[in-house]
């Protein structure tokens, strides 16, 4: 009886190590009604620059008499900051579907899509599972892996894995509003995606790593710098 007793014990304090729990204050999150506001993408000013920093496009948009509410980098780039893989802004296609196979985070499959329909519905899909036949999306970004997949956890993500990483991504909540999450300290891939899950999402998709970078002055965090491809921003007029 001991040793059942003593077994149990064992097992109960082994999951609790492994599956840590984190506090909401060790993410940046910032969620929104996109019913309510405009999130859109940007990856160039209209003389053709890249904006790479969350700095240089808030100068832009004050420029045009408005005020970034927020702002984080979107799905992955390449050494020139263009986006890597499917890119689609203001209907159109201006990087194409990757659906080749190699190695990186961007290629652990199933990596995915986040976009934006012409009626501001949000959605995450497997790259597999992506259509734009209709030419109805507005805005897109793919990027990889998925963290969330129809409710279950990335199935090559493991439990107390020591690949620790500032992370963030963005996912869907159950009432249809986009949740974006930024790590503040370093965390793996499964409890990273164990907190969208815990969240609700049903859906969610990793954006990138220790380069990840928020603007959201609502939760009192400014990271200005950075040096990306496209970006997400919440804009309002002044």
């Amino acid at each position: 009886m001991k040793l059942k007793i003593t077994l149990f014990l064992f097992l109960l304090v082994t999951v609790f190590i492994s599956a840590k729990v984190y506090d909401k204050n060790e993410f940046v999150v910032y969620t929104i009604d996109l019913k309510a506001k405009n999130l859109k993408l940007y990856w160039k000013n209209e003389k053709g620059e890249k904006f790479k920093s969350i700095q240089n496009l808030k100068n832009w948009i004050e420029k045009q008499n408005q005020t970034l509410d927020f702002a984080m980098n979107a799905g992955m780039y390449n050494k020139e900051n263009a986006p890597q893989g499917l890119y689609i802004e203001n209907q159109k296609t201006l990087a194409a579907l990757d659906t080749s196979t190699a190695t990186g985070n961007f290629y652990l499959k199933p990596n995915g899509v986040f976009y934006i329909t012409d009626q501001n519905v949000p959605k995450i899909c497997k790259t597999e599972d992506f259509n734009n036949a209709n030419g109805k999306i507005k805005y897109a970004t793919q990027s990889g892996p998925m963290l969330v997949i129809n409710g279950q956890i990335h199935p090559e993500f493991k439990e107390g894995s020591p690949n620790l990483n500032i992370r963030n991504g963005v996912g869907i909540l159950p009432n249809g509003k986009v949740v974006f999450v930024l790590s503040k300290n370093e965390v793996n891939f499964y409890d990273f995606a164990n907190y969208f899950k815990g969240l609700g999402c049903k859906n969610a998709l990793y954006l990138d790593g220790f380069v990840s970078r928020a603007y959201v002055p609502s939760e009192n965090w400014i990271q200005t710098d950075g040096d990306f491809g496209v970006l997400f921003a919440v804009v309002r007029k002044k």
